[in-house]
């Protein structure tokens, strides 16, 4: 069954969100994530692709990145005002584009779900990717992007997902790419209640991050080997993320282009 843990985010400001707030690590190469953090001395792009103030030619994959992630995300900590949020949380995230909505929780999700197979996949991921984003966690201490989880729909969620969204949001912003974001703290007897009926779901299944929950998977296998103490409370047994109700995806189409069609014609090519 999915086991989920409230936990202590790391919060900008109200004023300062918009500016700290990034796309996915992996959404842009290189030149595009320098390009959006050109202006703004504040995106988290700093940390999760802290290579952009590097030379052009730098090796993204080398240690002096990941320190210089580091030394980034301290600095981010102290110019944007970051701050451990009062309580541990649960958060109800709304996102809006266009026509289409969903509303998801963010949560600390279970290593151990992801290794007992829980969390269920549908795609292998690369070693090198697997490498860097482990590297990553392990050296700014921190799960910088969340894992993108689903679930089957359950009416008993929805009802409480959806008394949580009554009160004013802590965060509502419109990103430059249109999407709009709103997040609610969830604490308490909705907290409680919300853990329970997790722990009544069956399995869920990652829509997106297969490379991230990896890399949590063997951040926990490395801090354990170096962790005399180690037990199951500790927080490298857990990650970021996010469960959205299966009902709620819009399951875009991820084309190809096909470059070269190595000597066949478009007839052979196809067949």
């Amino acid at each position: 069954m999915a086991i989920i843990f409230p936990f202590k985010g790391l919060l900008p400001p109200v004023e300062k969100v918009e500016a700290v707030s990034a796309v996915p690590y992996d959404v842009v190469n290189r030149e595009e994530a320098a390009a959006k953090a050109a202006q703004n001395p504040l995106s988290f792009l700093r940390v999760s692709r802290s290579e952009i103030e590097m030379p052009e030619d730098q090796n993204p994959y080398t240690a002096d990145v990941y320190e210089k992630a580091l030394a980034n995300f301290a600095r981010l900590k102290d110019e944007a005002g970051l701050a451990f949020d009062d309580n541990a949380s649960l958060y109800v995230y709304k996102l809006i584009a266009g026509d289409h909505e969903q509303t998801g929780l963010v949560c600390a999700a279970a290593v151990d779900d992801y290794d007992n197979n829980v969390i269920k996949k549908h795609e292998k991921t690369r070693q090198q990717k697997e490498d860097d984003r482990t590297a990553h966690t392990i050296a700014i201490r921190a799960h910088s992007g969340p894992v993108f989880l689903l679930y089957r729909d359950q009416e008993a969620i929805d009802e409480v997902i959806g008394q949580i969204q009554q009160d004013a949001p802590l965060f509502d912003f419109t990103a430059e790419d249109g999407v709009q974001h709103i997040l609610w703290p969830c604490t308490g007897d909705p907290a409680e209640k919300l853990v329970a009926l997790f722990a009544t779901v069956e399995s869920t299944y990652v829509a997106d991050g297969h490379h991230r929950a990896k890399s949590a998977s063997r951040t926990r296998e490395a801090m354990r080997s170096e962790n005399p103490n180690h037990d199951g409370s500790v927080a490298y047994n857990r990650f970021l993320a996010v469960l959205f109700p299966a009902s709620q995806l819009n399951i875009l189409p991820y084309n190809r282009t096909v470059a070269d069609l190595n000597g066949l014609s478009r007839d052979e090519f196809l067949e």
